[in-house]
């Protein structure tokens, strides 16, 4: 049986935002679980967002340090989780350099979702009609992600699902 050369056609229907909105309600159901439950035996999720997204709301010195983006860390010192399904967003206290902060972060600004004690892990492209601020030219540079050490975490990847220009040969 001979494979099939003929090209996909172009989606009329957006499917691979689709894929994506539903991924990223994986990560909200999650938070909301940890919100009613609190986080079961080792797992903890690091979740990572664009600061510059309209709707974030964080203090404005944490926004100078972490210009483009940030990677929190949800495990054993956090408080108040708050998860709004109907507005897709989440709120969470957490302490930077012994410093408190409460984080207001739009579903839409996520970039990337994991729990390294399963190693499962999501990684989304930016969702957002709004234009993104630029940073701050003097703003200090970001400092790298906390490490995983539960080892490599499985990652989704959409790129499968995304629509590609047709083949002209």
């Amino acid at each position: 049986m001979a494979e099939d050369d003929t090209p996909i056609p172009e989606s009329l229907l957006p499917y691979d935002v689709w894929t994506e909105e539903a991924l990223r309600l994986v990560a909200l159901r999650a938070l909301q679980h940890a919100e009613r439950e609190g986080l079961p035996g080792g797992h903890h999720f690091y979740v990572t967002f664009d600061t510059r997204h309209p709707g974030v709301t964080m203090p404005d010195r944490l926004r100078a340090q972490y210009p483009e983006d940030l990677t929190i860390v949800l495990q054993h010192q956090y408080r108040d989780l708050r998860v709004d399904m109907a507005a897709q967003r989440f709120s969470v206290k957490l302490s930077f350099g012994g410093v408190p902060a409460t984080l207001d972060i739009p579903l839409a600004a996520l970039t990337g979702f994991a729990d390294p004690e399963v190693r499962f892990g999501l990684q989304f492209n930016l969702a957002t009609d709004e234009p993104i601020a630029e940073p701050e030219p003097e703003a200090a540079p970001e400092p790298a992600p906390p490490p995983v050490d539960a080892g490599p975490a499985e990652v989704v990847s959409l790129d499968a699902f995304r629509r590609r220009p047709p083949n002209k040969e």
